[in-house]
């Protein structure tokens, strides 16, 4: 019973520590600010003459932002709900766009169930802190929030797999048109730690939601048959001893 509060306490640190990487990503572009503008999902550089272009251009999670003398995002566009990666979308033209990205819709797809996904599984694991309150209390909470938690990973884990798939290829398609391009690391590594620590939290919610008394009641059921056989053989050999003094 005492280990149960232990873990359900774990299990929400854990929690909270993830729900704070997601913030960290969903916000970018949308919250200009330390330590938002360090995250970024893909940077293009060596962009020309595009028209409507800021050079290099950074797409974050609701802007497109460019980049100032310390390597921060600045001068990001108003904020776009599902902003999809489209360069000839986003840049209002195709000239100098590279050939992948023209009469293709795979990267605006790729990019808006992304950001789809990551709403979800932010929704997902919010509902899992406060049920996790209870957790610490409650076997059946700890059930409930393990079975949140777990869905908040299988969004985040969809989501941060979709963002590799748009950002790798989208990196790769403009590297082979001679444009540098990077991928934004801290945005990987919070994304994916994201995962492990929904992963860690789903485990230690239904581990804390075991019912520690069960053990116990397997011990005393085991005990009172053991009595009761002690019982019945006892029983049965007072009553064999009357039956032979009575024929002797």
């Amino acid at each position: 019973m005492a280990a149960r509060p232990i873990l359900g306490l774990l299990s929400l640190i854990i929690l909270a520590g993830g729900v704070l990487l997601q913030f960290f990503v969903v916000l970018s572009g949308a919250v200009n600010k330390s330590p938002l503008n360090e995250f970024y999902f893909l940077e293009v550089g060596d962009l020309g003459q595009m028209s409507n272009t800021r050079n290099p251009s950074r797409w974050t999670f609701f802007a497109i932002c460019g980049v100032d003398s310390k390597g921060l995002n600045s001068d990001c566009g108003a904020p776009v709900p599902a902003l999809p990666f489209d360069p000839p979308r986003n840049f209002g033209t195709t000239l100098n766009v590279p050939e992948g990205f023209i009469g293709t819709r795979q990267y605006y797809y790729l990019s808006r169930c992304m950001f789809a996904f990551f709403l979800i599984s932010l929704l997902f694991s919010v509902a899992g802190l406060f049920t996790g309150l209870l957790a610490v209390c409650s076997r059946l909470a700890g059930y409930l929030s393990g079975l949140t938690v777990a869905a908040a990973l299988f969004f985040q884990a969809l989501a941060a797999s979709l963002m590799m798939a748009w950002t790798i290829q989208g990196r790769n398609t403009f590297r082979g048109e001679g444009h540098s391009a990077k991928l934004g690391v801290k945005s990987y590594a919070f994304a994916w730690t994201t995962v492990a620590c929904f992963l860690l939290s789903t485990i230690l919610f239904c581990c804390g939601g075991r019912d520690s008394t069960g053990g116990v009641r397997r011990k005393r059921s085991t005990r009172s048959a053991r009595s009761h056989r002690s019982r019945g053989s006892f029983l049965d050999t007072e009553s064999q001893g009357r039956v032979k003094d009575d024929y002797s």
